[in-house]
């Protein structure tokens, strides 16, 4: 993901530029998650990209885990976010 900070909207258009394919179902879900929580956009873009990183496709509750734990642990912001899933072992980056 690039540094600048982007909606939701731009990075699932982002990844779809990259061949990355999220099915419809799949953007409701996302999200549903991001009104969920209240996550910020770049919170929430760094939770579709770690989950797709760490499963390999999109994973909807794997998602919606990762955002409400970076939430429930007042993760801000992508560099926090990266950070705290290494230091605690979640996924491997």
């Amino acid at each position: 993901m690039e540094k600048s900070v982007r909606t939701v909207k731009d990075y699932l258009h982002y990844l779809q530029t990259k061949g990355f394919r999220i099915r419809e179902d799949a953007v409701g879900f996302i999200y549903f998650g991001k009104n969920y929580t209240n996550a910020s956009d770049e919170l929430t873009n760094t939770a579709i990209e770690l989950t797709i990183k760490a499963q390999k496709e999109f994973d909807g509750s794997f998602y919606i885990s990762l955002l409400e734990t970076l939430i429930a642990n007042k993760i801000k912001n992508r560099h926090e976010a990266i950070q705290f899933v290494k230091e605690n072992h979640l996924i491997v980056i």
